[in-house]
């Protein structure tokens, strides 16, 4: 039990710190702006590139993991969205309980809680697989949130345009392809990166912190408590249904099982918001997940202690 604090403890200890810096006002709410743009759009794509970039591909990727996390996610998706419409709820509440319902905070939760379980060998493969998953992850958040007010056509270039311009993607990328051909890396560069990489985990936790707020439980908490349910119990189930179907045990079970509950995504409530889904409902629902991912994650890492991985 201790060894599993040991993990999950300091990764919300950091979210906490985040919070308490922005409520004792020693920075103002745009430093936390300021800061995830850096953790998105520089500092996760360089630990990214550079972790990715340096494994050994042959023996980091693993297809059926993907496949099988990406089913998951897929059907996850399906069942929110079908109960959304069984119940009859307006289009922008649909959108956001469905988009809530699978879409993970995998970058900014779910690497530092692999990090802190498996160390770099755990962190390289699950930064593979969220090359992987990020595009997947988009796609069915784009069809979440247009489907349900019948925009089937905007979805499509909204799909197109997040893969095309996501870094974390084209970071995930380049470092697949650097990998797969094996290409050297420069001391100077290799020592550059690995100074650069060092900052994401804690800053990205310390933006997490930062943009909490119990302001945004605003929304219907029943509905928020039901997409908290699916994405935090229901998808990690799910999750080990598919890989224990295809075979995967080990770290790379272990990888999935722990990508899979990561807590709603902060982005969620962004992307209801602009795209006309009940932007109080997805606040709310980020919120709850992130609060009981604490307890969630606590009881993973227990069960995969419990079976020796």
């Amino acid at each position: 039990m201790w060894n599993v604090i040991e993990i999950v403890l300091p990764v919300f200890l950091i979210i906490g710190l985040g919070y308490s810096i922005r409520r004792a006002e020693l920075v103002d709410n745009n430093f936390f702006v300021q800061a995830n743009r850096l953790v998105f759009y520089i500092c996760l794509p360089l630990l990214l590139f550079y972790k990715i970039g340096t494994a050994d591909f042959s023996t980091s990727f693993n297809i059926r993991l993907v496949m099988a996390t990406s089913g998951a996610v897929g059907c996850c998706f399906l069942i929110a969205y079908l109960y959304g419409s069984w119940r009859r709820y307006p289009a922008p509440v649909q959108g956001a309980f469905c988009q809530g319902s699978f879409r993970g905070n995998l970058a900014y939760i779910g690497l530092p809680i692999v990090y802190n379980a498996y160390g770099d060998a755990g962190l390289t493969r699950a930064g593979i697989l969220l090359g992987f998953l990020v595009p997947v992850l988009n796609f069915f958040a784009i069809l979440a949130l247009t489907l349900p007010q019948q925009q089937q056509r905007t979805s499509y270039r909204e799909i197109a345009k997040q893969i095309i311009i996501n870094p974390l993607i084209l970071a995930s990328l380049a470092g697949i392809l650097w990998s797969f051909f094996q290409l050297p890396m420069p001391t100077i560069l290799d020592r550059s990166l690995n100074i650069a990489s060092a900052m994401t985990l804690p800053l990205a936790l310390l933006s997490i912190g930062g943009s909490f707020s119990l302001a945004k439980l605003r929304g219907d908490i029943c509905k928020a408590a039901l997409a908290t349910a699916i994405k935090l119990i229901l998808l990690p189930m799910v999750t080990t249904s598919f890989m224990l179907l295809a075979g995967i045990s080990g770290l790379d079970f272990a990888i999935g099982l722990l990508m899979a509950g990561a807590p709603t995504a902060v982005a969620t409530y962004i992307m209801a918001c602009q795209m006309e889904a009940d932007g109080e409902l997805a606040g709310t629902i980020v919120v709850m997940a992130t609060a009981l991912s604490a307890v969630s994650y606590t009881l993973l890492l227990l069960c995969l202690q419990g079976y020796g991985i």
